[in-house]
């Protein structure tokens, strides 16, 4: 088929429904379909429409179904659809009306769908590349060095790791890596102030993702703060390399690590955060619980997995 996949994030950005939306051309055509990648329709036949976000492609949704009635529309909901948008916009509920099928990326989104819409939804984890060329190297020894890979802004709270060293016990050597691109100016002074209130944080800014992953890679541990996430693919990184995680106790991340997870604080509690970062310092026995809990949920983020999931994905539709 001939597929128009649609995606707000322009050409080259590390903005997470880009990477998707660039992922998922290589497995569709590895199906044997033609992909055309826009951030708008621009009005070409296609024999189905792929769009990631509800609210910011309704536009193309809009269109696609006006003039190709008979033609399928997939929706893939973000996080912003999930937790905020569909709740009050009338474009984003607009567009699951237009779907003819939706996809989210973690079974607990499921959840925050209407009966009718559940019905018409599939759950496609997103996989992750493992790093090996070249190898990743090992960890430092100079310190405890937990990464935080996500862009400055809001939805993020970015600097709730940050916040929370100061809460670390004294002898801590826990060192934090922040990697992601400031969205605002605003954001971007925060960052430089907290560097030169806490010497334990480094913000990088953006990196290329090759580098983002080795540096993840090394670490001995990830944070992932968000107020709200779709499914996100760092955490697919993180599992995906062998990296345990700690992350905020929010629905999207539950669907990506598991309800009895043990690595969860309460969201922007960062009295909390410190004591988990702590913990996995210090107590060996805990840290390896981490570890298990990630190791057994590595199966859901292959890429044969995802590939096969979109595939379903089509032939339902069809």
């Amino acid at each position: 088929m001939k597929i128009a996949l649609i995606t707000p994030a322009a050409p080259g950005s590390r903005h997470g429904n880009r990477g998707t939306a660039t992922r998922w051309a290589g497995m569709l055509r590895e199906l044997g379909h033609k992909v055309k990648i826009h951030m708008n329709w621009d009005g070409s036949r296609a024999d189905l429409m792929l769009a990631l976000h509800a609210r910011r492609s309704h536009a193309s949704i809009r269109a696609f179904a006006a003039c190709y009635p008979d033609q399928p529309v997939i929706l893939a909901l973000t996080g912003t659809d999930l937790y905020r948008d569909i709740r009050t916009d009338p474009d984003a509920r607009t567009s699951m009306q237009l779907a003819t099928r939706m996809i989210v990326l973690q079974e607990m989104g499921l959840h925050e769908l209407a009966p009718s819409l559940r019905r018409k939804t599939h759950v496609v984890y997103q996989s992750a590349p493992v790093v090996s060329h070249p190898p990743p190297r090992l960890p430092l020894r100079s310190c405890f060095e937990v990464v935080v890979s996500g862009h400055l802004r809001e939805e993020k709270d970015p600097f709730r790791t940050a916040a929370a060293l100061s809460f670390l016990p004294r002898e801590s050597s826990i060192r934090i890596t922040h990697i992601g691109s400031a969205m605002s100016s605003k954001m971007e002074q925060t960052a430089r102030t907290w560097m030169k209130r806490e010497p334990r944080y480094r913000w990088l800014g953006e990196v290329p993702h090759g580098k983002a992953l080795r540096l993840l890679a090394r670490s001995r541990l990830m944070v992932i703060s968000s107020r709200m996430e779709g499914g996100a693919n760092v955490v697919s990184e993180a599992l995906a390399n062998h990296v345990p995680v700690i992350a905020s106790h929010i629905s999207g991340n539950i669907g990506m690590l598991a309800k009895d997870y043990a690595g969860f604080y309460p969201l922007a509690d960062e009295r909390a955060l410190a004591r988990l970062l702590s913990r996995a310092e210090t107590d060996r026995v805990y840290y390896q619980k981490l570890a298990g809990q990630c190791r057994a949920r590595r199966p859901l983020i292959s890429r044969t997995r995802e590939r096969s999931a979109l595939r379903r994905v089509l032939i339902d539709v069809i």
